[in-house]
Order: structure tokens, then sequence, then C-alpha cells
């Protein structure tokens, strides 16, 4: 498969969509990629988990980790791919966290798994997390790299598909957007922060 094999299946499942939208970052876009979207289409969570699990699967792995919401769905299959203890992380006041009996041991070996790279942050904060765990890092893997500017986040990093994102700052809006509502993705609600 190829990226345009990728774009086709995001929109056949209406996983890109188009129109104005403001990401977790702040930055706004003129597409966003909801993976939610195709990962509840059984075919398509097995065809990415394996290519993820895949390519990950010949190194060593305790636990695979993903930030909530967006990667625990494609997390989940992946360590169920690879036969690994999947776990999630959450934001609690600003800050990545875990919660629910979750734990990262000193030295387990952690992978990283998220549906879409747009700035990093998301991942960045799981980093951070496992890291004041002292848990080690093995590789990071995701569907969709829609970043702007390359975001090296660790020399395993894996994604499936790169995809150019149009990502604009709140005051610079161009004019095809400009006029049409923002909507922070995940949420469908319009965000009052745009113009």
């Amino acid at each position: 498969m190829n990226d345009k094999d990728y774009i086709k299946i995001f929109e056949d499942t209406e996983a890109l969509m188009y129109g104005h939208f403001v990401l977790s970052s702040g930055m706004h876009s003129d597409a966003y990629f909801q993976c939610a979207k195709v990962l509840q289409y059984p075919k398509y969570l097995s065809l990415f988990a394996d290519i993820l699990s895949s390519h990950f699967a010949d190194i060593s792995i305790d636990k695979v980790i993903s930030p909530a919401i967006g990667g625990i769905v494609l997390g989940t299959e992946v360590g169920r791919q690879l036969s690994k203890r999947t776990i999630f992380s959450e934001r609690v006041d600003g800050e990545m966290q875990l919660r629910r009996g979750f734990e990262i041991k000193p030295g387990e070996k952690i992978l990283i798994i998220e549906d879409v790279l747009s700035t990093g942050g998301s991942i960045k904060e799981v980093s951070k997390l496992i890291n004041r765990h002292k848990g080690d890092i093995v590789g990071i893997g995701i569907i969709v790299d829609r970043s702007i500017t390359p975001v090296h986040l660790h020399d395993n990093f894996f994604a499936i598909t790169n995809q150019t994102a149009k990502i604009f700052d709140k005051n610079n809006i161009p004019d095809h957007i400009k006029d049409i509502p923002a909507i922070k993705p995940g949420s469908n609600i319009v965000a009052s922060d745009t113009v």
C-alpha cells in the first residue's frame, strides 16, 4: 500500500475531514485525521495494528502505552498482536499521568503507540512520564505523521504514512477557512478562541 491508498481509506471512512479545526496544540488546520473513525472498522484496526506490530516485532518490549484517548484502541490492538501488556496515560490537571492501577517499573521496555502526530506534544508528554518512572522507551509507532516540520521523538520512530498538513497559528488563519466556525476535533464543539 502507498500514501494514496491510505488517503482513500481515510476518506472512505470519513476519518479525513476538511474544514476548520483547532488541534490539541492550539494550532489551527484545514484538515483533520480523526483516526477513531477508521479504527472503528475491525479490518482497518487490524491492518494498521498489524503494520505497526510487524515493524516492532523483533525488539524486546515489556509494555505498550498510548495516550488517552486517541491512541487507546490502536495501542490495545498492537499490544494484543505482540502479546504484551497494554496501558494508557491520561492528562490530569494538564499533566500526563498513570491512573487505574497502571504502572511502569524501572527498566521496563516501553513501546509508545499513537494514532496521529501533528506537533508531537502528546508523545513528548508520554515520553516524559515514562522517563519519570525510569522506563526505557524502545520505540514509537503511529499511523499518520502530519507534522509540518520534522519532530525527532526517538531513534526508533515509525509512521505508516506521512501526510502534509497545513497548520496555522490562530493569528494567521488563511482566508479560505477564516469564516468557517472552528471545531475542536473529538468534541464537535465550536471553538470560542478562533479569531
